[in-house]
Formats: structure tokens, C-alpha cells, sequence
């Protein structure tokens, strides 16, 4: 048995001010043949799992790159065609394969290219041919195009909405793929077209019965793996939208119909997934009357969507109603943590910082502040993936704790904050900037979690969301649209 294995990946927001460039690549993650560490990162599970069985099970694996971006603006035609190209080299000289396995996050949009995955699959089955199983795992904040279910063989989405599964449904990919090389299976896609945008964290009702409930229909009646991809919002590209995905082994009308049957169920659901959002003052308001820690996210300034995450809307009306006792992070500012570093820890400066890269990121904050702490490529954890941050910060000032950094990244790991000498335990609010990935590690740590629409980059309501090249009739831009079953 020989199989392929290779990652590329990055979550491409159209209307970001930010654009991705080959080297943010490099500054994110870039492992070349064999030099991926010894732990799983979010899109190159199935990579990590390969290695494992490989080694265990005594057959052959073949490593390519992995490549991982910070979510941003679209990624320049010269970056993705080097990536990919450098991996479908790979892909030729690995040959013969029995079956090839991918990580790739599912919402790249590069110059000249609505559907960065949809032509790598194509290329990929164009060197590989019709009978080599090629295996898929995606982030649900996806866009499950025709061109990449006609040209994979099976694909896999993270089902959690904080995505702790991504091991999980890596080791998903690399079984399938490898029944379906020994011929133990015929993996059929079927796919329904929910018609609507929106965002379905896992951690609430109705999703969190939703997810349970599709989840316990795989290992039944042929039913291979059941996939709801939620969408990337904020991508104006033609196939951008819910789809709910089902892999049954060789029963395609069987597969049909109960994709048809959940879309429907899903479609059901809109409007009807989401926290309520509050304005700065309301969620400040309604924090302070909750014996602390209150964890309060900010979506509409979230790096993790391509968002700058140097918002100081929510700061600045904390600093303006002199409210103590709180801290703040990430706030993206490589400049302003330079100067931190300069001052040295316990030095005073008078710092400038956040409100740099857009007019919806606020105006920069000028304060005395004390730097606190200082951390040389400080890291935050997820799941058991380390994630960069970069020469990193902690400030003081009004009784107020922010944590700058380097490297752009969203809120996901506690020790965000306690890596960086920053207690929660003793704080009345603790706000963050993130959609739901803080969940996991932060909701136990808080006596309540609120969300908040600061009026950041990426609005919660997608109707603001100025789109021109999505395909009509969608919900909620449309009330008319309704789910149907895709021919791939």
C-alpha cells in the first residue's frame, strides 16, 4: 500500500484589506517532504494520522508539503500556483499510489481562482487517473463545490463548530480512503444545496441535536460519513453557501434522498443557530451585573474570518466608563509590541496601538501603559496544536490587561492569556476576539459568555455583507430560495 499525503490551506475573506502573500504562508506554517512535527495542526490531520497507521501498520507513505495561512484577503495567483504546483510535483514523483489523502481548509480564493481546492482536486485526479481513491478533509467553513465533489472520492468535514474533531475526522479520511484502495468500499457523494449563509456553532441548540443526530446515522444502512459544511461568509465567490454532504458505499439513491432530507432539516434551522449579539455598551452592561470572569467575543473582529483583530471599538468604551479589572486579546500590533520589547518588562511608555489597518477597526488607543510581560515566539494552544503568535506583549494600564502580538491569530487557547502572566480566574470580564474556536477553553472558565457586534469587518449580519457574484436565490438575501439536490 503506498499513499500520498499533503496539505495546503487558508480561509480567503474577499473583502479583507489584508492580502495573502507566499510569505505569510511561511510566517503561518510551511513544512516541506517529511519535516511535519510530531502534532496535528488544524488542516493537516490527515497527514499526521497517515504517518501514525503508516508506521504502525507497515505500509508506505509519501509526504508532501504542508502550508498553512493566517485567514485573510486573497492570496496572489504567484502564492497559490507555487503551492500547488510544488505539491502536484510531489504527487508525480510519488507515483505509483494506491490512494492519496489531503488536508485542505476549503475556502481559498486566490487571483484567478474562485475554487483553489476544486483545481487542485482536478489536477490531482488528472495525474493520479479514475481508479486511485482520493480522500478529503475540510473545515465546514467550506465551499463544497461541484468541481471538488466530481473529482475527490470522499470528503470529510470537521463536524464541531469549535473544531476540536479535526484528529477525528482525519483518521475518518485515512480509514475510507484506505477501504476504499483495498476495494472493501465504493464511496458515492451526494450533495443538497441548502440554499443560505449563515454560521452554526456546534456548542448550542438547535446544531449541537443536529450534529448528534447525522452523526449516529454513519455505520447504517450504507452510510459511509455525513458532512454539513456551514459555509465561509465572507467569500463573494459563485458557490459560496450551506450544502449538507452524505458518502454512502454504492447507494446513490439512497444517498440522494437522505441528503435531500437533511438539507431540508438544516434549511429549517436558519436564523435559529446564532447567540444573541449586543452592542458594546448593552454586553458591557449586561457583563457587569455577573460576578466575574464574563467572557464576551467579539465575531466582527475575528482574525480566524480575516478580520485585522485590531479593533479597539470594545476597548475604548471600556477606557470611556472606566471599568476595571478587565483584559483583552489578541490585539494584532507587531509595531506596538516592538516598542513594549523596547521598554523592557515593568518599563513605562506612552503606546499607541490597535486602529491601524481599516476604518472599522476604530481609532488607535493612546495610553501610559506598563508592560507587564514579554515573550519570545509565544504560542497558544488548540486542542493539542501549538499555534503560533510571535513576539508577544502584555500591557497594563487603567486597570485594564491587553495581549499584543505578532503573528495575526484569533482567540483560541486560555493560555493566550496565562502565557502571558495574564490571571483570569480575578478578572470581570475577559473579552476576546474570536467567533466560537474560544469556546472549548474558555466557557469553563467563565460564569457567563456574551457575544458582541462591535461593527468590525466581518458583520453578523449578512445582509450587510455587499456581495455581487453569489449565486441567487439565497437565504437571507432572498426569502424565495429553497434546498436542492446537486447534480456533480
Amino acid at each position: 500500500m503506498r499513499l500520498f499525503a499533503a496539505s495546503i490551506g487558508t480561509e480567503t475573506n474577499t473583502f479583507a484589506p489584508i492580502p495573502t502573500a507566499l510569505e505569510s504562508f511561511h510566517e503561518a506554517f510551511y513544512a516541506l517532504p517529511g519535516q511535519h512535527p510530531e502534532d496535528a495542526k488544524l488542516c493537516t490531520a490527515p497527514l499526521w494520522v497517515a504517518r501514525r497507521r503508516a508506521r504502525a501498520e507497515g505500509w508506505t507513505l509519501i509526504e508532501g508539503s504542508c502550508s498553512w495561512a493566517e485567514p485573510a484577503g486573497l492570496v496572489s495567483r504567484q502564492a497559490f500556483e507555487q503551492l500547488r504546483d510544488e505539491m502536484l510535483g510531489q504527487l508525480r514523483a510519488a507515483l505509483p499510489l494506491d490512494g492519496v489523502v489531503l488536508g485542505l481548509h476549503g475556502a481559498m480564493v486566490a487571483h484567478g481562482y474562485d475554487d483553489c481546492e476544486g483545481d487542485l482536486l482536478e489536477q490531482v485526479r488528472a495525474i493520479v487517473g479514475p481508479a486511485v481513491p482520493i480522500g478529503v478533509e475540510l473545515d465546514p467553513h467550506c465551499h463544497l463545490t461541484r468541481k471538488r465533489v466530481s473529482n475527490a472520492t470522499l470528503i470529510i468535514c470537521f463536524k464541531e463548530f469549535p473544531h476540536t474533531d479535526f484528529v477525528a475526522r482525519g483518521e475518518e479520511v485515512v480509514e475510507l480512503t484506505l477501504r476504499a484502495a483495498r476495494g472493501e468500499i465504493k464511496p458515492v457523494m451526494s450533495v443538497c444545496d441548502c440554499r443560505m449563509i449563515g454560521s452554526f456553532p456546534t456548542t448550542i441548540q438547535p446544531m449541537r441535536a443536529f450534529v448528534d443526530k447525522f452523526s449516529a446515522l454513519e455505520g447504517k444502512d450504507g452510510v459511509l460519513s455525513v458532512s454539513a459544511a456551514h459555509c465561509f461568509p465572507y467569500a463573494d465567490v459563485p458557490e459560496m453557501g450551506a450544502r449538507m454532504l452524505v458518502i454512502t458505499d454504492d447507494r446513490r439513491a439512497d444517498g440522494d434522498r437522505l441528503a435531500m432530507a437533511l438539507g431540508e432539516e438544516f434549511f429549517a434551522m436558519r436564523g435559529k443557530t446564532l447567540p444573541p449579539y449586543h452592542t458594546p455598551d448593552e454586553v458591557i452592561d449586561l457583563a457587569l451585573t455577573e460576578r466575574g470572569p464574563v467572557v464576551i467575543a467579539d465575531p466582527s473582529d475575528n482574525p480566524g474570518g480575516g478580520a485585522p483583530g485590531d479593533s479597539t471599538v470594545i476597548l475604548r468604551r471600556l477606557i470611556e466608563r472606566g471599568v476595571k479589572g478587565a483584559t483583552l486579546g489578541p490585539m494584532w500590533d507587531p509595531m506596538a509590541v516592538r516598542l513594549c520589547f523596547m521598554a523592557g518588562v515593568g518599563g513605562q511608555l506612552r503606546l499607541r496601538f490597535g486602529g491601524k489597518t481599516a476604518p472599522t477597526s476604530g481609532q488607535p488607543i493612546d495610553a501610559l501603559v506598563t508592560v507587564k510581560s514579554l515573550v519570545r515566539e509565544a504560542y497558544q494552544t488548540f486542542v493539542d496544536a501549538a499555534l503560533p503568535l510571535g513576539d508577544s506583549a502584555a500591557i497594563e494600564f487603567d486597570g485594564i490587561e491587553v495581549v499584543l502580538i505578532t503573528k495575526r491569530n484569533q482567540a483560541f487557547g486560555a493560555d493566550l492569556f496565562t502565557g502571558m502572566g495574564v490571571t483570569l480566574a480575578d478578572k470581570r470580564l475577559v473579552v476576546v476576539k474570536s467567533t466560537n474556536h474560544f469556546h472549548a477553553a474558555f466557557s469553563p472558565l467563565a460564569s457567563r459568555v456574551l457575544y458582541c457586534d462591535s461593527g468590525g469587518p466581518i458583520p453578523r449580519d449578512h445582509r450587510q455583507v455587499p456581495y455581487t457574484r453569489v449565486q441567487r436565490p439565497i437565504w437571507p438575501l432572498d426569502e424565495a430560495a429553497r434546498p436542492v439536490l446537486l447534480e456533480c
